[in-house]
């Protein structure tokens, strides 16, 4: 991203500072000290003897690498100057097939570390950045994506990091996720096509003579996530068709496509089992991701683990006698276990919890539902505080192809503890609840789903404990831009202020200014501006920002290049020339989401310090 507009780090105001307020103390066992302390055990995979288990670290300054015996034990460091990597933005290391090696990127580059022990050494130095390792099946050569005429493409180098063998050179998509086949032959791959944003294929490349064709596609469907059975004779993968994301699987001659599962809810992740008979399934049902097993021929299902959690990255021992994966919960930190196939008997592996933390109550939240402006169900998730203090915050969350689910956020538990009534609402747009609710606010950014954040705020009026003059708004990224649409285009009002971190409200120049693959995840749902310029215009809240009157809080990071930092400083720009009430602080250092303890205990304590005065007493 050039930088035509140079900003700095600054703290800037309009209005009398939310300075500490002397009679408002942390909850009793509570701290910004405290919560910004908790690591993160993320991203983990199983080597493909059985024996050790990769992960990444997520701590005060660095997202490490390390290993550890997959029956348990004491981890061991792999890198040591790996910076922090926003834990939804980042890659899975990758062991190699003769289990000697690990992949993983550091600083927009691959690295190889021998697994035995050893410095990482880059293999990627012939291009500027490169990322998404793939081992071929000899252990020896490489796929990885690089860019190149303006799109993403897989290049094949060795562990030595030798000039490396073009795969792809098609200028009219991008391609992601290579899976060699198991012979080695050929590459499944997703390709995204740039004449339809909303189709992505399934396609298969022939690595001796580089021709490429497609497996699978439809316009206006995406499908992701091929995987070969074991044997190479089944591609596995995941597609919109029908409504929902469905696993489907088809034979890589074209033949044999039927789709396997129609549950009404998105299959997230699969991994076959080594004998090729089963699939390990996480299942989204609401926010609730599930793990699960799938007999391919019968299609019998089996659910493992259910409840109010999240699963994720299952993976099969080498003999099918275990499975790993990750499980949190809103009230239990994400960690790594093992479960035993034949007796079902879970061991956690990991152990990142901080005792003082957990000596306190967490909440769980309710999953509920309230009708918006329009009639349309907007599912939610509601935490109560044992003891409400009449404030109440409003989280609309990022994406906006995303959703709130029941995971760790330990942000909404600290206020929860203070008394804050806390609402995370899965606005239209949202991902999990069927392609037609993630559709709906396709050319109408800004608008409905506003109304549907508005209408969280009405639904806390039937609320016990709830004021509804004090409620505010708080969310990051496109979380952030909703915050400046419900200040600006609100005439009831049902909001005393709002947190915008790291959002915007001009969807033009963001556009402008952000990375290649953020201005066509844009596109994705508003079109180009240059076609579709007054859905752009009417999405943007800068317009009517003489319509808030009430203080905002502006928080942004410098090298954020998904939603620019130039954007808050707009935000700011028009909120000086109307004369109204803002905090707004530039953090240096700091990419799309904030992810430097220092930085963290910082807008933690801005953030509360400004809710304090502006929703407390």
């Amino acid at each position: 991203m050039s930088k035509i507009i140079e900003t700095s780090e600054k703290y800037e105001r309009n209005g009398w500072p939310s300075i500490p307020r002397p009679d408002v103390k942390p909850p009793k066992g509570w701290s910004i000290s405290l919560i910004t302390a908790q690591e993160r055990i993320r991203s983990h995979q199983l080597s493909p003897d059985g024996k050790k288990i990769t992960f990444i670290r997520d701590g005060e300054t660095l997202s490490d690498v390390y290993t550890l015996p997959s029956s348990g034990g004491w981890p061991e460091r792999v890198s040591v100057d790996r910076g922090l990597v926003a834990y939804w933005d980042d890659e899975i290391p990758q062991w190699s097939p003769d289990n000697q090696w690990l992949a993983f990127c550091v600083g927009g580059h691959i690295h190889l570390a021998p697994a035995k022990g050893g410095l990482p050494q880059k293999i990627s130095d012939f291009t500027e950045s490169a990322s998404s390792p793939r081992w071929m099946p000899d252990s020896r050569r490489i796929i990885i994506s690089v860019t190149r005429h303006d799109a993403d493409q897989f290049v094949m180098t060795d562990i030595d990091g030798n000039w490396p063998r073009q795969l792809t050179n098609n200028a009219n998509g991008d391609h992601w996720d290579a899976n060699p086949s198991p012979d080695g032959k050929t590459i499944a791959y997703v390709f995204r096509r740039f004449d339809d944003l909303n189709r992505t294929d399934i396609c298969l490349l022939n690595i001796e003579t580089g021709l490429t064709r497609t497996l699978y596609g439809m316009p206006k469907v995406r499908a992701w996530r091929p995987r070969w059975s074991p044997d190479g004779r089944w591609l596995a993968f995941t597609s919109e068709q029908g409504g929902w994301n469905n696993l489907w699987m088809m034979r890589p001659n074209d033949e044999g496509l039927h789709q396997l599962t129609s549950f009404g809810a998105d299959i997230v992740q699969h991994s076959w089992s080594p004998d090729g008979k089963r699939l390990a399934l996480v299942v989204n049902r609401g926010g609730a991701y599930e793990l699960g097993l799938l007999e391919h021929e019968s299609g019998r299902y089996e659910a493992l683990k259910t409840g109010s959690v999240v699963h994720s990255n299952p993976y099969w021992s080498p003999d099918g006698a275990f499975i790993t994966f990750e499980y949190e919960t809103p009230t239990q930190t994400p960690e790594i276990y093992r479960m035993e196939t034949s007796t079902k008997q879970v061991t956690q592996l990991t152990f990142s919890a901080i005792p003082a933390l957990f000596a306190n109550k967490l909440v769980m939240p309710e999953s509920i539902r309230y009708r918006s402006f329009d009639g349309l169900e907007i599912p939610a998730f509601l935490y109560r505080p044992a003891r409400p203090n009449g404030a109440a915050i409003v989280h609309p969350h990022g994406g906006p192809s995303a959703q709130y689910a029941f995971e760790f956020d330990i942000l909404a538990q600290y206020f929860v503890a203070k008394g804050y009534t806390f609402i995370a609402p899965n606005y239209r747009g949202s991902t999990g609840y069927g392609v037609a609710f993630e559709h709906a606010n396709y050319d109408d950014w800004g608008k409905g789903d506003t109304q549907d954040c508005i209408y969280a705020a009405k639904y806390l009026r039937s609320v016990p404990g709830v004021d509804p003059q004090r409620i505010a708004s708080l969310g990051g990224s496109y979380g952030g831009y909703l915050t400046m649409c419900v200040l600006s285009r609100d005439p009831g009002y049902h909001f005393a202020c709002g947190v915008a971190k790291y959002g915007d409200s001009n969807l033009i120049s963001s556009w402008a200014q952000c990375n290649r693959h953020l201005r066509l995840y844009t596109e994705i749902f508003l079109g180009h501006p240059a076609k579709n310029r007054q859905v752009f215009i009417d999405g943007s809240p800068i317009g009517q920002f003489e319509n808030i009157e009430k203080p905002v809080l502006v928080l942004h990071g410098l090298l954020d290049d998904v939603v620019p930092p130039e954007a808050s400083e707009e935000i700011v720009h028009r909120l000086k020339k109307l004369d109204k009430t803002f905090e707004y602080k530039t953090y240096p250092g700091e990419p799309h989401g904030f992810l430097q303890r220092e930085t963290l205990m910082d807008v933690y304590e801005r953030i509360e310090r400004f809710l304090d005065w502006y929703l407390m007493p």
